[in-house]
């Protein structure tokens, strides 16, 4: 553990979850073959005669453009990577002639099937041990801008909320309310020191990039741990107040609850 800034009072500590206590990286480079057959086998249902004349590979490279015509017509997509990718999808499909019902029954399976995948991984033995000792002393949440399924991953009942950004889901019939910004906007971070009742200087911070986390988690106003373990997070704009080389080392933190 390397110190840069003096720590204070840490009442509360918030992880980021994405190759901070698992990596990532790989389970991405996975599912992005498996949606790419996932799709190849789908069009080539339902559009059995294109299909074979333009031999489309659908990689990112493929669906790029119809993810930035999400964003173009709606920018606060941006902030909601399970919204974004079904616009994605339905436009794609719709682009290439496939029918506007079946454009959305479409682009709903791929969704599920994705989100499916997502989250089929194992966290490391090391952030079950780390979360569980923590969560004895701290009160600990989950700030994520991705759409890991914690309960799915064994470890929503280490944290007391678990936050991700994008538009909320409102209290009738499932309609989307209000919009959580994705890190480094001060959305979630603010959010949790409302909902845990503390001073934003009080809440310690956890991630692994430099940018969404350490500057955003600075710019709030928190503390600041990052753990760039995996080597895939932004570099650092501002110092944090420790970095970690494994988040086993966060237990030495419990010298700073008061």
């Amino acid at each position: 553990m390397r110190f840069y800034r003096r720590l204070t009072t840490i009442k509360a500590i918030s992880f980021d979850l994405d190759d901070t206590l698992y990596n990532n990286r790989p389970v991405m480079l996975a599912i992005e073959k498996q949606m790419l057959q996932y799709f190849t086998e789908r069009f080539a249902l339902l559009l059995p005669e294109l299909v074979p004349k333009l031999k489309p590979i659908f990689n990112r490279r493929f669906w790029a453009p119809y993810r930035q015509q999400a964003l173009a017509a709606t920018p606060d997509l941006s902030h909601d990577v399970v919204r974004v990718r079904y616009e994605t999808y339905r436009l794609g499909l719709l682009a290439h002639n496939v029918s506007a019902e079946d454009a959305v029954q479409e682009a709903q399976a791929g969704l599920d099937f994705f989100i499916s995948l997502r989250s089929d991984f194992t966290v490391p033995k090391a952030s079950h041990e780390l979360l569980a000792s923590l969560s004895k002393e701290f009160p600990l949440v989950a700030i994520s801008n991705g759409n890991v399924n914690t309960k799915t991953l064994g470890i929503a009942h280490y944290f007391q909320h678990i936050y991700h950004a994008g538009f909320q889901r409102g209290a009738n019939h499932g309609e989307s309310g209000h919009l959580l910004r994705q890190k480094p906007a001060a959305d979630m971070f603010t959010l949790v020191c409302q909902q845990l009742t503390i001073p934003m200087e009080q809440l310690l911070h956890v991630g692994d990039c430099g940018f969404a986390d350490i500057y955003g988690a600075l710019n709030a106003g928190c503390q600041t741990a990052w753990l760039p373990q995996y080597g895939v997070g932004k570099k650092l704009q501002q110092l944090p107040h420790i970095e970690l080389t494994q988040v086993s080392e966060l237990l030495q933190l419990l010298d700073y609850k008061q």
